[in-house]
């Protein structure tokens, strides 16, 4: 990824403004930490170019094989959003050459697909239309919900805007968690980085969540945003046993919250929702965010801190001139209808019955 042309790396970096996840940086770690380890996935930047300008750039990679073969985005479960980079004015049009490349770089691979996707931006709908363009035939699919919230406010007006209950929990444990020895820090680099890499180690150990299969790649994630002035690396420590931590990402106006995890056996005290609070404040009094977003999933808590929900899409794109292709373009078909056809039985309001 470090290789690519300056240009191409220059439009990724103007790419980076919508998103740090759409700029080299972010996909060098991820490639160094996970897909470097992977011999079945072949990692491919797709660079197009006109008149020797630099059109877009498209980071994908190709599972080898001959029966599971796949085109797909250079993403995983780490990724919260994707998006090739484009420059602006570019049509569907143009970009089918690059579209064209891809295909014939897949040499018979029955499936191309690209999540998870902003399907409000303009990078969805120009894969989507290039990649018809081209003969595949492209369907879309739900990957996962989002919450986020539109800032407007400082952090005192915003929190009078949260339930009781979380206005409560953080005055009554605030209290406890002090009297018990508890303080946070906000680590954004400098001496205290591999300290705060240790303690989010440490809690995430304890943590009711299961062992990163790649464990390179946070900590270098981590070293990644020090470096590069985003990191807001929060732990809450009590009697210096660290109990909570909070990885968030600031850039571009942007507050993404990225991971945390909590010792359980620390649960009484809410050092979770004591760490989000003070993180919370600082992205909205310190680091003035216009955004924050819990970037993937619809998990209950995330309500009670983002008033907005959006979803993330998928694209599959199936080869209708090989055979997996069509087998997966009929089964795709038939299951939309089918889900067309439910939707529309669904009672709605208009069509309850009487009483």
């Amino acid at each position: 990824m470090r290789e690519l042309p300056a240009d191409a790396q220059a439009l990724m970096a103007r790419a980076e403004q919508q998103h740090v996840e759409f700029g080299v940086d972010w996909y060098a770690n991820l490639i160094d930490a996970v897909f470097a380890g992977e011999p079945a996935q072949q990692v491919r930047i797709h660079v197009l170019r006109q008149a020797g300008r630099v059109l877009a750039v498209l980071p994908t990679m190709a599972r080898k094989g001959t029966s599971d073969r796949e085109v797909s985005a250079l993403s995983n479960f780490y990724t919260a959003i994707y998006s090739p980079a484009v420059e602006e004015g570019v049509t569907a049009k143009d970009l089918l050459p690059l579209a064209r490349a891809l295909r014939q770089a897949g040499a018979g691979a029955p499936t191309y697909r690209f999540s998870p996707m902003d399907p409000a931006s303009r990078e969805f709908d120009l894969l989507r239309d290039a990649l018809g363009l081209a003969g595949l035939k492209v369907h879309s699919y739900f990957a996962f919900g989002n919450w986020f919230e539109p800032v407007r406010l400082n952090w005192a007006d915003y929190l009078k805007e949260r339930s009781g209950q979380v206005r409560s929990t953080i005055k009554r444990n605030a209290k406890k968690f002090a009297a018990e020895g508890g303080h946070i820090e906000i680590v954004r680099g400098g001496d205290r980085l591999e300290g705060g890499i240790a303690a989010y180690q440490a809690v995430y150990a304890q943590s009711w969540k299961v062992p990163e299969p790649y464990p390179e790649f946070v900590p270098g994630l981590i070293r990644l945003c020090a470096r590069r002035g985003w990191l807001r690396l929060g732990v809450a420590r009590v009697k210096e046993q660290p109990v909570a931590a909070q990885i968030w990402i600031v850039a571009h106006g942007r507050a993404d919250i990225y991971k945390l995890a909590y010792d359980e056996e620390y649960k009484a005290l809410a050092p979770g929702t004591l760490l989000t609070a003070a993180l919370m404040e600082e992205a909205l009094d310190v680091d003035g965010v216009r955004e924050i977003d819990y970037l993937i999933g619809d998990d209950p808590y995330k309500a009670t801190w983002m008033s907005q929900r959006r979803e993330r899409l998928g694209l599959i794109a199936y080869d209708p001139l090989t055979l997996r292709g069509l087998i997966g373009l009929v089964r795709q078909t038939l299951g939309d209808y089918r889900r067309r056809l439910r939707a529309a039985a669904a009672p709605r309001p208009d069509n309850l019955p009487r009483t």
